[in-house]
């Protein structure tokens, strides 16, 4: 058989498939275009599953059953095993009888007359094959086919290679506009690091539920973020947030904010009052640093999720509401649980979702990103200009640990901010930081014990949480100090 105008045609397919990135679509016109150009009656195209992955799998066939394309692919003396295992493509005119094919049964059982295959190669490196045959039919397959079909070959194959490109490039497009659209929708939250952008979606999955979340991770983490984005991208984004932090106010002041009062309940309870619990009705209470609750507070608490019920302090009234909780803690809650502090059956209700928040460490590539947002942010607030920071500047911020996590990072950059005048953040006003002051000699005790205090609160970045459990002291215990030195606690 005489090919007409071979070259024209050739041109006409290549231009035909390679205006064609589905892949798909592209692997069936290849084998209609191939089969139609040389008349054959039957044909297939093998493609290797992966470059890590020596199997091949049939990607696209005519006229022939798997269990056909399994038997002619699969004998060692097979055509399609001569061309994967030389690279090189090849013809038989008389497949019957030809010597290279004798054991090859697919042969005479499927009686073929006439085969022709050939690599498909990209850069030497090799993809598949294309095969074709005739059944016992007079016409053949000739040399001039074989020349098309190689030429016809090496154009499917970069055909193929750029569907393949453009297909991977739709896919790391399609997971870009993914993650830009997760991080728009929590705007508040700065970060597009992979532990980040995790937690994302772990947050977009469950704000829609009204299951009570539990958010873990060390102080400075940004956990009360997370909250109100949990809150502001759930059902109830309309009705109130009430955040409260567990572990600034005493066993009965605590009562009474969250549950509330009768008037004349304790001394200076001068009128009925509402607890946060009533003023969130049908909204979210954000309860942070749950693990900082008494026992008595773990029981009633445990009853709102329950029954949804409440008593003010000093009443018997039984009050419902219907408030989602979101709690938050720096502790290991089960390690709590199993030495008794924490309540088993409050755990379960309030871990039903838990949540982890990564420490600064687990996301360096968000530091930058954090560190220029709090630059814009307290240059604005006081009055100043900022090219940015110098090498040596994001150096140090790249690579000291961040015990405090975001917050020692929003502290470190605000007082860089406010001690710098140059034109950019330089690494030297970081180091003021890092040298220790000297312990005062020559003073009272009462002095060393305030130095200590302060240097301490100072190093967690202000989390006074944290410092009081670095002093060995309780977090009370340490209010007080700060109060009897004139510094009320602004949290």
């Amino acid at each position: 058989m005489a090919l007409k105008k071979p070259f024209e045609t050739l041109l006409t397919i290549s231009e035909e498939i390679n205006s064609t990135h589905e892949i798909a679509v592209l692997l069936d016109r290849i084998m209609d275009s191939a089969m139609h150009v040389l008349e054959s009656e039957r044909g297939f195209i093998l493609l290797k599953k992966n470059q890590e992955n020596a199997a091949y799998e049939t990607v696209t066939a005519r006229n022939l059953s798997q269990e056909n394309i399994d038997s002619i692919k699969g004998h060692s003396s097979s055509v399609v095993t001569k061309v994967l295992e030389s690279h090189e493509p090849l013809i038989s005119v008389n497949a019957q009888e030809d010597d290279r094919f004798s054991g090859a049964q697919s042969i005479v059982i499927q009686k073929i007359h006439s085969v022709i295959c050939t690599p498909l190669l990209f850069k030497n490196q090799l993809m598949g094959a294309i095969y074709m045959d005739r059944q016992m039919s007079k016409s053949q397959f000739t040399e001039e086919a074989l020349q098309f079909l190689s030429a016809f070959s090496a154009q499917a194959a970069i055909a193929i290679q750029n569907a393949r490109l453009f297909s991977d490039l739709q896919r790391e497009n399609k997971k870009l506009r993914s993650q830009i659209s997760i991080s728009e929708r929590f705007p508040e939250i700065i970060g597009k690091s992979e532990p980040m952008l995790r937690l994302f979606e772990m947050v977009q999955s469950v704000a829609a539920s009204t299951a009570t979340v539990l958010i873990d991770g060390e102080s400075g983490t940004g956990k009360e973020l997370i909250a109100k984005a949990i809150h502001v991208n759930s059902h109830q984004k309309d009705k109130p947030f009430v955040p409260i932090f567990c572990g600034s106010l005493a066993e009965n002041l605590l009562e009474s904010e969250l549950f509330g009062h009768k008037k004349g309940a304790f001394t200076g309870a001068g009128e009925n009052k509402a607890g946060l619990f009533e003023e969130a009705d049908g909204g979210t209470v954000f309860l942070d640093e749950i693990g900082e609750i008494s026992m008595n507070l773990q029981t009633k608490l445990l009853r709102v999720i329950q029954e949804g019920e409440i008593k003010r302090v000093g009443e018997t009234k039984i009050r419902t509401v219907d408030v989602r909780i979101l709690s938050a803690t720096n502790r290991d809650l089960e390690k709590e649980v199993k030495e008794g502090r924490f309540r088993e059956d409050l755990f379960y209700r309030l871990n039903v979702i838990n949540l982890k928040m990564p420490p600064l460490r687990e996301r360096p590539g968000d530091i930058i990103l954090l560190a220029e947002y709090f630059l814009k942010r307290f240059a604005l607030k006081n009055k100043k200009n900022f090219k940015g920071f110098s090498k040596q500047a994001i150096h140090y911020l790249q690579e000291h640990n961040w015990p405090g996590n975001v917050r020692e990072l929003e502290n470190t950059i605000e007082r860089a901010v406010i001690l710098s005048n140059n034109s950019q953040i330089d690494a030297d006003v970081f180091q003021l930081r890092k040298t220790e002051p000297k312990m005062p000699i020559g003073k009272t005790l009462k002095d060393i014990n305030k130095y200590a205090i302060l240097q301490t609160i100072e190093m967690t970045g202000g989390n006074r949480t944290q410092a009081s459990k670095i002093l060995g002291v309780s977090r009370r215990w340490l209010q007080y100090q700060l109060k009897e030195w004139g510094m009320v606690d602004e949290h």
